[in-house]
């Protein structure tokens, strides 16, 4: 047997599931080792996932947007140099030192036979990236260096609709089917090709009239719909759908005797923006990944920290005269200088004068942690959700290092690419409200913390200044307004009122940054 199985392995921190969200491979496609196959959706974010062997795709056992259970075969490989064994991450001796539940198997060269695959020494080659004797380099999957990107072979139209199914029989292979149940039935070899792009779902199946499923043909629901049909009585068989798997929209409508509602707005995006008439109705989305695991860190972040918010309104004319002296000078002329920057140095040093701030409650030992060390979180909105990946040790950063870092953490963030590493071990947090025209607003603290800082819009707003001699006069200037949240557990309104008068006179006159830090 030369068909090895590839299981979705835990991307970290324990998860028991993922979203498939895009396949990178087809069958038939050939690959290498390392090579990108798939992108996962996880509670925490998106994880590419390489491929631990070379071969050919022979199957992909889970369509796009299908959850998988970790553990489960994703994919199968047909590996001419595979002589049989346990499928990736199953075999003891790996699966011990796979670190992090990442490593999902380890190539054990050609020909290895069951007790070349089981001796100490092999097995050690083979976690270190080390080359077995015959020649063939062992590595562990998500290490090591990345050699190629899969090859894919030009394919017409009419093969896209057989991305996810089955593979024709091989002389002299088998594939061992996998349980499909914890799919609710969605299993590859009988779904079709659905795609998130409306193009590629139009180009695919066209929606012209919505027609019943054939009564011998599987018909495909998750379980809730199929519990909303029962409770109705109604018959899944008997209800029309354009895309082949049954929503609630299309029960409401088959039950109202109405379109379903996906076939007119798939149609209608497809020919362009369309009217009003045409999105009419309800769209349900679903409620997972990192949107989920947001949701859940908030409303116990909201219910176990009691928060109180503080508010103050800054003059910040210097700090704007700054960043427009920074943009200038050739040592920024690479990254990315904004009033965010000179904020986030600004929460850094002020840190530094009451580090009482940057500290968590933990409640098991009865103790307050006074962290010495500051993990500076930036809130970010993306179209999976608010993530709060966090610069690692910023106290410790210049300006210019602090710049490159938020540069490569929005960057990340905007591209879905932040790891679970990445959002772990945040001390305090910046949420820059002020990018939406917000003036500020009472934001929750990040859950392990005991503050978050809410940044608002800069405006242009007539000021009270003293001049030279003394006197008061109006002035044009740059105003924003900060408001910090802070876990009153073990911050009280005396260092929380300090915390945030030291961040504000930082940004009134960036020069005391010298003096206090």
């Amino acid at each position: 047997m030369s068909v090895r199985e590839f299981l979705l392995p835990d991307p970290g921190e324990g998860l028991t599931e993922a979203e498939i969200v895009t396949w990178r491979v087809a069958v038939g496609d050939q690959v290498k080792v390392n090579d990108i196959v798939v992108e996962i959706e996880t509670a925490k974010s998106l994880v590419e996932l390489p491929i631990p062997w070379a071969g050919t795709v022979a199957a992909l056992h889970a369509p796009e947007g299908a959850t998988v259970e970790v553990g489960s075969p994703i994919i199968a490989i047909d590996d001419p140099t595979y002589a049989g064994g346990a499928p990736a991450g199953a075999g003891p001796a790996i699966s011990s030192a796979s670190s992090g539940g990442v490593g999902a198997g380890a190539g054990t060269g050609a020909g290895a036979g069951p007790a070349a695959a089981s001796s100490d020494e092999t097995v050690a080659e083979g976690l270190i990236g080390g080359t077995t004797s015959t020649g063939r380099t062992a590595v562990l999957v998500g290490y090591g260096i990345k050699q190629t990107e899969a090859v894919r072979r030009p394919r017409r139209k009419d093969e896209l609709a057989r991305t996810v199914a089955a593979p024709p029989e091989r002389e002299g292979a088998h594939i061992e089917q996998p349980p499909s149940a914890h799919m609710g039935g969605l299993v590859a070899a009988h779904a079709p090709a659905v795609r998130r792009d409306t193009r590629m779902l139009t180009e695919l199946a066209p929606v012209h009239a919505p027609s019943a499923p054939s009564p011998s043909a599987p018909v495909l629901a998750k379980p809730p719909v199929r519990k909303y049909a029962k409770d109705l009585g109604v018959d899944l068989a008997q209800v029309p759908t354009p895309t082949g798997i049954v929503t609630r929209a299309d029960i409401d409508a088959y039950i109202h005797g109405g379109a379903p509602h996906e076939t007119v707005t798939a149609a209608a995006y497809a020919s362009g923006m369309p009217s009003r008439t045409q999105v009419r109705g309800e769209t349900r989305v679903p409620i997972k990944g990192v949107r989920k695991m947001t949701a859940a860190a908030m409303v116990g972040s909201a219910f176990t920290a009691p928060h109180v918010t503080e508010w103050i309104t800054v003059d910040v004319t210097r700090t704007m005269e700054l960043v427009d002296r920074l943009k200038a000078d050739k040592e920024f002329k690479d990254v990315k200088v904004t009033p965010l920057l000179v904020l986030a140095k600004a929460m850094c040093l002020a840190v530094r004068r009451h580090p009482e701030i940057n500290a968590t409650w933990d409640e098991a030992a009865q103790e307050i942690v006074v962290k010495h060390y500051v993990n500076l979180g930036i809130a970010a909105a993306t179209p999976r959700g608010l993530i709060v990946p966090n610069i690692k040790d910023a106290d410790l950063m210049t300006m210019h290092e602090l710049a490159q870092a938020l540069g490569e953490l929005t960057a990340t963030a905007r591209e879905g690419r932040t790891q679970p590493a990445q959002m772990a071990g945040g001390t305090i947090t910046i949420t820059n409200v002020g990018v939406f025209g917000v003036d500020t607003g009472t934001p929750i603290i990040n859950p392990g913390e005991s503050a978050i800082m809410a940044f608002g819009v800069i405006r242009k707003q007539p000021w009270v200044v003293t001049n030279a001699a003394g006197e008061d006069e109006i002035a044009i200037r740059h105003v924003t307004n900060l408001a910090l949240s802070f876990d009153h557990r073990l911050v009280d309104g005396e260092l929380g009122s300090r915390y945030l008068a030291t961040v504000a006179a930082i940004l009134e006159d960036p020069a005391r940054g010298l003096v206090w830090g």
